[in-house]
């Protein structure tokens, strides 16, 4: 029967325009403006010779960092930058990602001048190839597809911050002769070995105080700021930190009907209300409920009653990819603990004390750091403050709680 009062628009599943993906860019990038914006200016300032911070990005998982990231990297590229991206692994040295991020930036630069050129490239084959002892035995099978020889006695002393200061003035002095910039972008920050994280935060401040054009843009989990003032106690002032936080409703609003609107979809306002009261403003929920409701739905507008029907799908689709795929990196006694962290934390997942944790499962906090520390390094938990924990995915602790088992 068609709704009284409306013309009916058959809603059609390959139209569907959400992407509810890992780091997939939503149809409509809402509610990001300000970043964008901001970056715009620290790229215009670099042009022009005047300093500028780094850039990081924190936030819970789901809030969109690494698409906007990836929208950030877009926007150098836009501006004839040099740019080179990686993801951070706890268990790798970044001296290969880099070097192959790095390739990538000098190759963008098209630099005119093919010995200048080849000098830098020299530089980071040098970097890559100089690894620790224990790995000595590799050096000769892993090639970084560079075909100049590498440059002795530049960025190859084996101390990281000596290295990563050579090599990445060696590429800022090549983009600064044609007038352009390189941004390295390191994805999964809080993942970076210590030592690498010493190494960036080092040649971060030496490259600032020559006012070279070139600057990380990291992004990663709450934590990541600890990380860095950690390793740096100038690490507070070299970076400029941005969160990235849940969408309010007009962004959110916005993010479902632009993309809607542009295959002649709509929805009634009650669907919006449901929607943002489902997602809760988490861009990852915004694009997973709206994809669901777009296949339930018979005709546009979308209505309450196509929420009311699609939220329980959009849930069992979450608890298996999205909140059951990292439960099950747990180990029993980590499942243990966070159940424990959950029943504390209630549905809203708030941060909760780690005393309070063993007093719940009865056990002394010493013999949960084991369990505390891992789940950390798995990126399921961060420390929110000192003395206390809190799940890295929004709406966890709701998922632990639907799921005692």
């Amino acid at each position: 029967m068609p709704r009284r009062g409306h013309t009916v628009l058959d809603v059609d599943p390959v139209r569907n325009p959400y992407a509810p993906g890992a780091g997939q860019r939503p149809p409509e990038l809402a509610g990001r403006d300000d970043e964008l914006s901001a970056f715009d200016v620290v790229l215009e300032r670099i042009a022009r010779g005047r300093p500028e911070r780094s850039l990081v990005l924190t936030g819970l998982r789901g809030v969109g960092k690494t698409v906007l990231l990836n929208q950030l990297r877009s926007a150098a590229i836009g501006r004839g930058w040099g740019t080179g991206k990686i993801e951070a692994r706890p268990d790798q040295s970044l001296r290969r990602p880099v070097s192959s991020a790095l390739h990538m930036a000098l190759r963008e630069l098209r630099h005119p001048d093919q010995e200048s050129m080849d000098a830098v490239l020299g530089t980071v084959r040098a970097f890559a190839q100089r690894l620790a002892p224990a790995d000595a035995k590799l050096r000769d099978r892993w090639q970084p597809g560079i075909d100049v020889p590498a440059t002795a006695g530049r960025a190859d002393s084996g101390d990281m911050e000596i290295d990563l200061v050579e090599l990445l003035s060696d590429a800022a002095g090549l983009a600064a002769d044609v007038g352009r910039g390189v941004a390295l972008f390191i994805d999964e920050m809080q993942d970076v070995q210590a030592p690498d994280v010493s190494a960036i935060c080092a040649a971060c401040h030496e490259l600032s105080q020559q006012g070279a054009p070139l600057i990380v843009v990291g992004a990663g989990l709450p934590h990541l700021p600890a990380v860095l003032s950690a390793s740096k106690s100038y690490s507070e002032r070299l970076f400029r930190y941005l969160r990235i936080d849940r969408l309010d409703r007009p962004a959110a609003d916005r993010a479902l009907l632009a993309p809607a609107e542009r295959e002649e979809v709509t929805f009634e306002p009650a669907a919006l209300d449901a929607l943002y009261d489902a997602a809760d403003g988490y861009p990852y929920f915004v694009q997973a409920y709206g994809k669901v409701t777009w296949d339930v739905a018979a005709a546009s507008p979308i209505t309450a009653a196509d929420v009311a029907m699609a939220a329980p799908v959009a849930e069992a689709e979450l608890a298996v990819g999205f909140f059951g795929s990292r439960y099950d990196r747990a180990t029993p006694a980590e499942r243990e603990y966070m159940h424990a962290m959950a029943e504390l934390g209630g549905p809203g997942g708030t941060p909760v004390a780690t005393s309070e944790v063993a007093a719940t499962l009865g056990r002394k906090p010493a013999s949960l750091s084991p369990a505390r520390d891992s789940l950390i390094k798995k990126g399921l938990v961060y420390s929110a403050e000192r003395g206390q924990i809190a799940f890295t995915v929004p709406h966890f602790g709701r998922y632990l709680l639907r799921h005692p088992d």
